[in-house]
């Protein structure tokens, strides 16, 4: 852990002692809980995992705007998962982290490479060491130089990092890892891509989440990043649709949207256009990949957050596309344990992309 943070004592973004472990995801609209054990067929098991609707305007462009809310949300998630474990992940939006590597001299002692981190930060991150939480995690030998290493910073703010503690542990919870959401999707993802026709390598895939507010276009190779865009667009557009074609408020509607509890005239008047919007979006992010790089094709979309669990959102991105379009579950090859049950698992797997990369933390080495 690098020096210049309050995080060196237990709570490390990049290396997690907790051996029982809760991811948490604190996203805009929702809090999502998931635990896993391991399985010594399958890898993982499904223990339990827990979503609970959180009210509007307590979370905000990712930041906590109302705790006492937030905390309530997390509270009842907890209760509802029904276990033990208070120990839990938790994750800055990628918005809120600024992340660089760095090329430095190997054999260097874990105190040297902090006083180099450090010196390096102050270069780029745009405040003082003081106010930010700094971590840092070596990636490896550089390919074509086996005499440097590679190393990843990681520095937030350390009120961002301190709301999100706060929720946690007004909520009862213990935080011992702080994640970055992009990494705690990449992570759930390489499950997925095992899945994926090919396995995957080689292969060029889109991973595109697409949240309440948001839709997070990650272009992928062999693990590694070719290009990330972000665009204003999100399933509270349709929630507003409802609450206003109906006459409800906000909450009713983003509750009878999820409940799939709506008058027979919805799908035609609000829930088509909606997926044809979604599909266009994402046909004009992919069109900005291939005008800003020097690749030409993507062999597969995969669809991640809350809106992918409409029903139809894959059939209607891949006819727009022309591209492969599978919805994500990091959970297919795991085995579930007796409480959880597999038809509402496979509904909201998309969704939980974030809690499921924080859950994985528990296994790091």
């Amino acid at each position: 852990m690098a020096g210049g943070g309050d995080l060196q004592l237990d709570l490390s973004i990049f290396n997690p002692k907790a051996r029982s472990l809760i991811g948490l995801d604190i996203s805009s609209s929702s809090v999502k809980m998931v635990e896993l054990a391991s399985d010594a067929k399958s890898g993982y098991r499904v223990e339990r995992y827990a979503i609970e609707i959180l009210p509007r305007d307590a979370v905000s462009d990712g930041n906590i705007v109302n705790l006492e809310a937030a905390a309530e949300s997390v509270r009842r998630a907890w209760k509802k998962l029904a276990t033990v474990t208070r120990q839990v992940a938790i994750a800055l939006p990628a918005s809120h982290v600024i992340t660089k590597k760095i090329i430095v001299a190997a054999g260097q002692r874990e105190d040297e490479l902090e006083v180099l981190v450090e010196s390096e930060a102050n270069q780029y991150i745009p405040f003082a060491l003081d106010e930010v939480n700094l971590d840092f995690q070596v990636l490896g030998p550089v390919s074509s130089s086996p005499d440097e290493i590679e190393v990843l910073i990681a520095a937030s703010r350390k009120e961002k990092v301190e709301d999100r503690v706060a929720v946690a542990e007004a909520a009862g919870l213990k935080p011992v890892v702080l994640d970055v959401e992009s990494y705690a999707v990449l992570s759930a993802f390489q499950l997925i891509e095992k899945q994926l026709p090919e396995g995957g390598p080689g292969r060029i895939i889109a991973l595109v989440d697409v949240g309440a507010n948001v839709m997070n276009l990650t272009v992928l190779r062999d693990g590694q990043q070719l290009y990330v865009r972000e665009q204003a667009f999100g399933g509270n557009q349709l929630t507003q649709d409802i609450a206003r074609l109906f006459g409800m408020s906000f909450e009713e509607a983003e509750a009878e949207k999820r409940r799939h509890n709506l008058p027979v005239e919805y799908e035609a008047e609000l829930l088509r256009p909606f997926l044809e919007s979604l599909a266009l979006e994402l046909s004009r992010a992919l069109q900005f990949f291939f005008t800003s790089t020097q690749f030409n094709q993507i062999n597969h979309i995969v669809l991640a957050g809350g809106c992918a669990v409409i029903a139809g959102a894959d059939e209607v991105v891949a006819s727009r596309t022309q591209i492969n379009t599978v919805i994500a579950n990091p959970f297919a090859n795991m085995l579930l344990a007796d409480r959880v049950r597999a038809k509402n698992l496979l509904t909201d797997a998309s969704s939980l992309m974030v809690a499921c990369g924080l859950a994985l933390r528990r296994f790091d080495e």
